[in-house]
């Protein structure tokens, strides 16, 4: 097992950076749809394609 970490450890560390990027991103999206935020960041009343829009 620590012949395969020693030689594969630019992969893993690379593999790390992405989820961890990917993790950010989830969270923001999930926090921002909590406060009733667009993805779009546009206004709403005017989007046909929007969710929120009335």
């Amino acid at each position: 097992m620590l012949t395969f970490i020693t030689e594969n450890i630019g992969t893993i560390i690379v593999l790390l950076i992405v989820v961890a990027v990917v993790a950010v991103v989830v969270a923001k999206l999930v926090k921002d749809k909590k406060r009733g935020k667009a993805i779009c960041g546009g206004d709403c009343s005017k989007c046909h394609g929007c969710s929120h829009s009335q």
